[in-house]
């Protein structure tokens, strides 16, 4: 399968996370959302994601203050843009739940409307 080549070679190549977006993930995970959501969300291994976890709960994990540049390497626009994906992610997430949610309803109500036939 010439697709599958493509996605072998596609998992070889380690990625990189910011400090922000590893923040941001775990802040996700503490506020109570699966990890397997969180992960799926943004995109990332589940294993990665709680590793993250639980180097957090050692205090393992360098967090970073509010407004903040994470490295000299990271310019603050990087870091803006890092915490705007994060927030795209969640939002993305939180829509698509309301959509599953109104689906469920519309067709709840609409079994129960006379003369409808299924």
């Amino acid at each position: 399968m010439p697709g599958r080549e493509h996605e072998l070679n596609e998992k070889l190549t380690r990625a990189k996370y910011t400090l922000e977006f590893k923040g941001e993930a775990v802040r996700q995970v503490k506020a109570g959302r699966a990890a397997s959501v969180v992960a799926a969300t943004l995109g990332m291994p589940k294993a990665s994601l709680t590793n993250w976890v639980r180097a957090d709960a050692r205090g393992q994990v360098a967090t970073v203050p509010e407004g903040k540049a994470a490295a000299p390497g990271i310019t603050p626009d990087q870091a803006e843009i890092a915490r705007l994906r994060a927030q795209v992610a969640r939002l993305t997430m939180e829509r698509d739940i309301a959509k599953k949610a109104a689906a469920y309803f519309a067709q709840d109500v609409l079994q129960s409307t006379p003369g409808f036939n299924r």
